[in-house]
């Protein structure tokens, strides 16, 4: 993938505590950057299915969490 220099402000606090963390605070900011843009793209196509389809209720969205986080189906969810 082809890369672009740009200039950006961020927070002090924030360069610093990623420069503690990696040495490539560039690649850190651009894994940060690629995150976001997958979480907002995922956030409208959320609003897009309940738009048509209606709201997920309490039971869908607890399935969707033990799947995205690992966790075992408990046997009154999985039914």
């Amino acid at each position: 993938m082809a890369s672009k220099k740009i200039t950006i402000t961020v927070p002090e606090e924030l360069v610093e505590a990623a420069r503690e963390l990696t040495d490539n605070v560039s690649g850190y900011v651009a894994e940060a950057f690629a995150r976001k843009i997958r979480n907002d793209l995922l956030a409208e196509e959320v609003r897009r299915y309940e738009d048509e389809h209606g709201a997920f209720t309490d039971q869908e969205r607890a399935e969707a969490d033990a799947l995205l986080h690992g966790e075992p189906m408990s046997k009154d969810r999985a039914a």
